[in-house]
Formats: structure tokens, sequence, C-alpha cells
């Protein structure tokens, strides 16, 4: 994959969450940017990871919530 150059966004947080991820970025020694880059390319991986899932239960039977609280009654769950 070629380096593309960053692009500027701007995004407004939570002044408390805002000061948290700039402590964060003094003791770990990376910037605001990187910190924020990393979780929203976290996020978006595991949004991949729950299509990917989706799509391979596309076939399963579906069941009512009567039915599954049968079964978790009769499996003693609940």
């Amino acid at each position: 994959m070629a380096t593309q150059a960053a692009k500027r966004a701007t995004v407004y947080l939570d002044p408390e969450l805002h000061k948290a991820l700039r402590l964060k970025a003094v003791e770990t020694s990376l910037s605001v940017s990187k910190l924020v880059n990393d979780a929203v390319r976290e996020a978006l991986a595991e949004d991949a990871e729950d299509i990917a899932a989706f799509a391979q239960r596309a076939a399963e039977p579906t069941i009512s919530y009567d039915e599954m609280i049968k079964r978790l009654k009769r499996d003693g769950r609940i």
C-alpha cells in the first residue's frame, strides 16, 4: 500500500475526553493524531469482523424471542 499524505479533519471532542487523550499522548509519547487514527482503525476493523460474521451466519434459521427464552430456561441459563 502506497503511503499517502495525511488528511486534515476537524473533530469536536468532549472536553474531558480531549484532556484524557492529551494526557495519554504525553504518557505514551504518541501524537493525539496517532492515537485517534489507531482508535478509528480499530473500530473499523471490528465493524468489518462483525459484517463478516453476519454474512457467515446469514443462512442460519431465525428463531423467535419466545423460543429463545424457552431454550434458555430449558438449558438452565435463566
